[in-house]
């Protein structure tokens, strides 16, 4: 997936780099999920956890035309995502 990051994301997370949330997007376990809240689902938002080439998990929310990705917000995982994270990994693992 391409990635326009003419528009960094206002409430991106410093501690993170752009090629990480670039390779969370690749992890052959990510989740993507299509919020069923009204409030995303109107303006087309997606999310995605996914976990870097060095092993952070990130969250992130982006809106994508097919071609490309435009991140809108992104930070390493809480403590709930990490376990929602694993639990599908160990599933699709078994």
């Amino acid at each position: 997936m391409d990635f326009n990051w003419n528009i960094i994301p206002f409430n991106l997370d410093r501690s993170l780099e752009l090629q990480a949330i670039e390779e969370s997007f690749e992890d052959p376990f990510a989740v993507r999920l299509l919020p069923d809240s009204p409030r995303f689902a109107v303006q087309a938002r997606f999310f995605n956890l996914g976990v870097s080439a060095k092993g952070q998990g990130i969250f992130t929310v982006y809106r994508t035309n097919g071609k490309q990705a435009q991140v809108i917000f992104s930070r390493p995982f809480e403590k709930d995502e990490e376990y929602f994270y694993q639990r599908k990994l160990n599933r699709a693992l078994a």
